[in-house]
């Protein structure tokens, strides 16, 4: 299983590494999609940024940032907790074996983007100080299957954005290769395998927002030039269903904010918008799928200029079955 896969071209953060195994540069060539190479990566890479686009590099660099998060969420996981305490929730080894793939896949996309940013006469960014929070193997499935909804999430989100045919399609046979890990994930957890019948688009900005809740610190000059949304809590996070109250903050919050916001809920069938009355929302009926919720000043249409504070998962949206009522 593979996580975030990124190159060069993707915009704000979402380039599509394709990488293949800790294998020598010849094994590695021959495993890549769609016939992209590494080196055809560091050829495009150079391509892009001798043209002047500075932007490419943010990609890169953002790119970077978000592989070093999840290389190091599984190595810290599986230094801190055994193999046998996975096998404790019902997993399989080769389950447990398939987990620890991902960590090893990750650090090679690592290296390869750091080759990339090298050879472009850049320094490449330092992994972060993280706080993945997870205090048991299950805590660390339960962290993963976020990271995989996201990582799905930023690339349907990109895909509009992306130009070139040939990276739209070594994303696109990367991405279901992506569902289909999250899959794996859900199942492992005790969760419903296809929870809907269409995946969630996500912005650069509120993915940044989900991966900024992981960094406590990065070295200087590793920090991103993305501005995360304000952050979002929701106060009363167990057992959510259709129908309950989202206690999100204090009314005099909310009068600070203009007195008027809402509560959008973010799925692949599109945005329901519910109005935030007294520092708290009604979760509607009909949700499926990886919900994210987001606090926006307009009721109609979810815009960035327009968002207050989110991304967030309320738990049960994205974690648990489809909220039909």
């Amino acid at each position: 299983m593979k996580g975030i896969y990124k190159i060069a071209g993707v915009v704000a953060g979402l380039a599509v590494v394709v990488s293949g195994h800790p294998t020598p540069q010849e094994k590695r060539e021959a495993a890549a999609p769609g016939g992209i190479t590494d080196t055809d990566i560091l050829q495009l890479s150079r391509a892009r940024v001798s043209g002047g686009k500075r932007d490419e590099l943010t990609q890169l660099y953002s790119a970077l940032t978000l592989e070093h998060l999840e290389s190091t969420f599984y190595s810290d996981g599986f230094k801190k907790f055994p193999d046998s305490d996975f096998l404790a929730l019902g997993l399989q080894q080769s389950d447990v074996d398939d987990l620890k793939q991902i960590g090893q896949t990750e650090a090679t996309h690592v290296k390869t983007l750091q080759t990339v940013l090298q050879a472009a006469g850049q320094t490449p960014v330092q992994p972060c100080t993280y706080n993945f929070g997870f205090t048991n193997a299950a805590g660390m499935v339960a962290t993963a299957r976020i990271l995989e909804a996201v990582g799905i999430s930023a690339y349907i989100g990109a895909a509009p954005l992306v130009n070139s045919s040939d990276i739209l399609t070594a994303a696109a046979t990367i991405v279901t290769v992506e569902a289909r890990h999250q899959t794996f994930i859900r199942l492992a957890s005790g969760a419903q395998p296809v929870p809907g019948a269409f995946d969630t688009p996500l912005g650069v900005r509120g993915v940044f927002t989900l991966a900024a809740a992981f960094i406590q610190s990065c070295p200087q000059g590793s920090s991103l030039p993305i501005q995360p949304f304000a952050a979002l809590q929701v106060n009363n996070n167990v057992n959510i269903t259709a129908g309950t109250t989202l206690s999100l903050m204090d009314p005099n919050q909310l009068q600070q904010l203009g007195g008027v916001a809402f509560c959008a809920f973010t799925g692949g069938d599109g945005t329901q918008f519910v109005g935030l009355a007294g520092g708290s929302c009604t979760v509607p009926n009909g949700l499926t799928g990886e919900i994210y919720l987001t606090l926006t000043k307009d009721g109609k249409t979810l815009s960035d200029d327009q968002v207050l504070a989110g991304s967030v998962f309320p738990p049960a949206c994205v974690l648990g079955s489809p909220l039909t009522g």
